[in-house]
C-alpha cells in the first residue's frame, strides 16, 4: 500500500512539474493539474451528482410513503424499492464514486501541500504562504508561530499595516472566493425546500472551511478553489439536465384508453 501511495505521489509530482515546464508558472501548473484530475474523475463525480439529484427529487414521495406505511416496515421497504426502480435510483451510487475519488483527491492535496513553491506569486496569491502568515508579514509581526491570536494582536498594535494590501490581497480574495463558492454549492445542493439542518449546514460548512483555509498555503487554496468552482458548474449542469429529464418523463397514456371509455359507458 505504501509503495502504491508513493507511486501516485511521484506520478502527480511528475505531471505538476511537466505543466510547470510548459507554462513556467506554478499557479498555472496547479490549475492545469486540478482540471486534469477533475476530467479523469468526471464519470464518477457525474454518477454521484445524478444519483444525489434523483434522490432529492423523490424525497417528497419517500416521506409520503413513510407516513402511509409507518406501521408496516416491510411494506414500506417494498414500496421504496419500487420507487427506486421507477426512477432508476441506486442509493449506493451516491457513496461508492466518492469513496473511489477520495484517495486521489487526498493524494493531490498532500502533493501540493508539501511542494516547495518558494516565493512565487500567481495573480497576487502567494503559493507558499498562508493568509495568516501574509497578514502577519504585512503587519510587521515577528512572532515565530503565526495564529489568529497573533494576527489580532498585530492588528491592534499596528493597524496601519493592513494598508500593505499587496502582500496579502490576492490570497485574501481567493479565501473569500472559496467561502462564497462553498456557500453557493451548499445552497444549490439543499434546494429551495431545505430543512433547518440543511440551512444550518449551508452557512456553517463554508465558515468552517474558511477557518481551515486560514492556515493553508495559497497553492492548496488555489487547487481547492478551482476544484470547487468546476464542481459547482458540473453540479448546476447535472441538476438542470436531470430536472429536464424528469419534466419530460414519458407518460404511459396521453389520452384515456378507448377500452376504458367503453367499459365506463357500459
Amino acid at each position: 500500500m505504501g509503495s502504491l501511495w508513493q507511486l501516485g505521489t511521484d506520478l502527480l509530482l511528475g505531471v505538476l512539474n511537466f505543466f510547470y515546464s510548459i507554462s513556467h508558472s506554478y499557479g498555472v501548473a496547479i490549475i492545469l493539474l486540478t482540471i486534469l484530475i477533475r476530467v479523469l474523475l468526471y464519470p464518477l463525480s457525474h454518477k454521484q451528482l445524478v444519483s444525489m439529484k434523483k434522490m432529492q427529487q423523490i424525497q417528497p414521495r419517500i416521506i409520503t410513503l413513510q407516513e402511509k406505511y409507518k406501521d408496516d416496515k416491510q411494506k414500506l421497504n417494498q414500496e421504496i424499492m419500487k420507487l427506486y426502480r421507477e426512477y432508476g435510483v441506486n442509493p449506493a451510487a451516491g457513496c461508492l464514486p466518492l469513496l473511489v475519488q477520495l484517495p486521489i483527491l487526498i493524494l493531490l492535496f498532500r502533493v501540493i501541500m508539501n511542494y516547495d513553491f518558494g516565493d512565487e506569486f500567481f495573480l497576487g496569491i502567494s503559493l507558499e504562504h498562508s493568509l495568516l502568515a501574509l497578514l502577519s508579514q504585512a503587519l510587521g509581526s515577528t512572532a515565530p508561530k503565526v495564529g489568529i491570536t497573533t494576527v489580532i494582536n498585530a492588528i491592534s498594535s499596528n493597524p496601519a499595516g493592513l494598508l500593505n494590501f499587496s502582500v496579502y490581497g490576492g490570497t485574501l480574495l481567493l479565501w473569500l472566493g472559496i467561502g462564497f463558492v462553498m456557500w453557493f454549492q451548499q445552497r444549490i445542493t439543499a434546494g429551495a425546500a431545505a430543512s433547518e439542518q440543511a440551512a444550518f449546514m449551508g452557512w456553517f460548512m463554508p465558515l468552517f472551511m474558511m477557518f481551515i483555509c486560514l492556515n493553508l498555503p495559497g497553492g492548496v487554496m488555489l487547487y481547492w478553489g478551482v476544484s470547487s468552482l468546476i464542481g459547482v458548474v458540473q453540479q448546476i449542469w447535472v441538476q438542470r439536465k436531470t430536472s429536464d429529464e424528469a419534466t419530460n418523463k414519458p407518460v404511459l397514456y396521453k389520452e384515456k384508453p378507448r377500452s376504458a371509455e367503453k367499459s365506463k359507458d357500459i
